[in-house]
């Protein structure tokens, strides 16, 4: 029967874990190494060879916990994201998302749907200073443990130095996250990472085991403007660092803008534009010449005599390129020459130094420059403290927020014009304030992903004094704020721009779990005949079919009213949903209208029908109608859709 009833261990009321794709992959390669889905460890040892290592002879960082840390990110996650269109901004129409939740249980949630598929990820995760809060995972029950972080008291509390499991807790909060990130990266994606002196040494370690060593892309160090940590036996910061890592070699940087400064080199111009010129000559030391004997050659100046690669000291060294590139830009005419009389008449092994130099054109268009791995003609966490001031009208808000144009140059580089960019640890959603920023510049598409944990403020905070309950209340309205800003400067061509955002909040499955108390399974079992939570939308049910179904959060829902009931379609005819709490009646009817639909959403496109269609529906629909419930499937299999399933 396709008739399928859910249940809270059902692949739909959990999120994806990445374990049958591990196993996939390995099988890929090993095909003899998984049999009925299970790891033969031994014959994968006699594949590697000598390759296999005891694990305490492994070269890297281990800790307490780091087992369990791993298996955290592997455990799938019995939440879901529900709605709350009444805090968003422009919910039908923008593409971005605000996610309020422990980002490890948002993450699991959100590898199905955008696994593969987020070109960069930014985090400014806690320093561990011994003042900043570390998330206390509970790994046994990640959305139990979350409800008692957001509705107790006293439960944020700061990762002290005289903790006796000081760098243990904050490994164990990153590193499961780190896993997961890499998850949801395409194979060209990068992620950026925020810290300080007091943990990137273990970060780097967890980086290079997650990421993979040949995937560290470098380290940015950043002018902060201020200096931190001074006494007597600390030398005080004014940098902070930012680890790159690309999740494969795929990854490319790209190119940063030219300031005033780097346009002024490009004065000279022919019918192709403004160009600058370089030297022919290969910089380096007088060995360049055994090294590359195939770019050691004469080459004629304009009087005729022959002109040989010297270097300023008066040694010999190598022209950058070999003769046949050389000659195609003599005919592109790419090749100046400057004469210089005053210069001294030198022979070295027989060659002559000649008063001519050769130099090869560069031109200005579509010409960027290499970003360096130090930062400093940028604002400093000052003017980012003012910015957020300026903004949201009070001060001290938020501490030490990051520059926008810190995470603009992040995005530039790591990112293209119609990327997905999350922030996992979002803060004061700078992030978010930089991706519309550059939207409104270069008219482009970055979606925005902003978690962040809804972190009470202090009573005594100036944010409080504000109006402000939480972190996230300050986020949300960064990004409303900016963004009308953003809209009103960039004037009739941000008339397009997205700066709206959809609020989705973490809590339980939509489907109850099964446990009982022994001492009243009676009450439990009369609970869990209905095994929706109770209170809960049809959106609340709608948004996690598109979690545990591999759906955009933002896809296009299309919406129909059958037989009096709300019938929604996804996908573009790949799942249908009906949450009514009654269909008894109503089934024939509303199965012939899906079905119907169904067809015309196939001829759409392409006219084949969908052998993948499911449609949804809640088993209360049918409360003990059983010849409803199976007149319902029937004729919908009579139609070609035979996966129904109830939650």
């Amino acid at each position: 029967m396709p008739y399928k009833k859910s249940t809270a261990s059902s692949p739909e009321a959990q999120s994806a874990s990445p374990i049958q794709d591990n196993l996939k992959a390995l099988a890929a390669l090993f095909p003899s190494v998984v049999r009925d889905g299970q790891v033969d460890v031994d014959a994968l040892r006699q594949l590697c060879g000598e390759a296999v290592v005891k694990e305490d002879e492994l070269f890297g960082l281990n800790w307490r916990g780091k087992a369990e840390a791993r298996r955290a990110a592997l455990t799938p996650s019995l939440g879901t994201l529900r709605p709350c269109k009444e805090e968003s901004k422009d919910w039908d129409t923008t593409q971005n998302l605000y996610i309020e939740g422990d980002n490890l249980e948002v993450l699991k949630l959100l590898r199905k749907s955008y696994g593969g598929r987020v070109k960069m990820i930014y985090i400014d995760p806690p320093y561990n200073t011994g003042k900043e809060f570390v998330y206390p995972d509970d790994y046994q029950n990640g959305i139990e443990n979350y409800k008692k972080l957001t509705g107790q008291e006293g439960k944020y509390a700061a990762n002290v130095e005289t903790s006796g499991r000081y760098h243990t807790d904050w490994l164990n909060m990153m590193y499961p996250r780190l896993i997961l990130a890499r998850e949801l990266l395409r194979e060209d994606g990068v992620i950026f990472i925020s810290i300080d002196d007091n943990e990137i040494g273990d970060l780097i370690k967890i980086c290079d085991e997650v990421f993979g060593e040949l995937n560290f892309v470098g380290c940015i160090s950043r002018a902060t403007g201020t200096t931190t940590g001074q006494d007597a036996n600390k030398i005080g910061s004014s940098l902070d660092y930012c680890l790159v890592y690309s999740r494969t070699n795929v990854f490319s940087l790209n190119g940063i803008p030219m300031d005033e400064k780097d346009l002024k080199r490009f004065n000279a111009a022919d019918g192709k534009g403004s160009y600058s010129i370089l030297q022919l000559r290969k910089t380096g030391n007088a060995d360049t010449r055994e090294d590359r004997p195939n770019m050691f050659y004469p080459i004629l100046a304009p009087d005729g005599t022959e002109v040989f690669p010297f270097g300023p000291s008066d040694y010999l060294s190598r022209w950058r390129v070999a003769k046949n590139t050389y000659e195609a830009w003599v005919k592109d005419n790419l090749i100046v020459w400057k004469k210089n009389p005053d210069t001294k008449r030198v022979i070295v092994d027989g060659f002559i130094k000649s008063q001519w130099t050769p130099y090869v054109k560069y031109y200005l268009e579509g010409r960027t420059k290499q970003v360096s791995n130090l930062i400093q003609d940028i604002e400093g966490n000052k003017k980012a403290s003012i910015v957020l001031k300026n903004l949201l009208g009070a001060k001290g808000v938020f501490d030490n927020p990051k520059p926008v144009e810190f995470l603009s140059l992040l995005s530039i580089i790591g990112a293209g014009s119609d990327s997905i960019i999350i922030d996992f640890f979002s803060g004061s959603a700078t992030t978010a304030h930089a991706v519309m920023q550059l939207n409104a510049e270069d008219d482009g598409n970055r979606r925005f992903i902003m978690v962040q944990l809804p972190e009470p403020c202090e009573e005594k905070s100036e944010a409080y004094k504000a109006g402000y309950k939480t972190i996230c209340e300050i986020g949300k309205e960064r990004i409303r704020r900016a963004g009308e800003k953003i809209k009103e400067e960039a004037g009739l061509t941000g008339q397009n721009l997205d700066i709206g955002f959809r609020v989705y909040k973490l809590d339980s499955s939509n489907v109850k779990a099964w446990n009982p108390q022994a001492e009243d399974l009676a009450t439990a079992v009369n609970n869990y005949a209905e095994h929706l939570v109770g209170g809960r939308t049809e959106d609340d049910f709608l948004t996690e079919i598109m979690l545990k179904s591999g759906i955009d959060l933002v896809e296009e829902v299309e919406e129909r009213e059958i037989a009096g009931h709300r019938v929604q379609s996804l996908g573009y005819g790949q799942y249908y949903a009906c949450m009514a709490a009654d269909l008894a009646d109503d089934a024939e009817e509303v199965a012939l209208g899906i079905a119907a639909w169904h067809k015309k959403d196939c001829a759409f496109a392409g006219g084949e029908q969908q052998d993948t269609c499911t449609v949804f529906v809640a088993d209360r629909a049918f409360a003990t109608n059983d010849a409803a419930k199976m007149n319902f499937v029937a004729i919908l299999e009579q139609h070609g859709i035979c996966n129904i399933k109830a939650l």
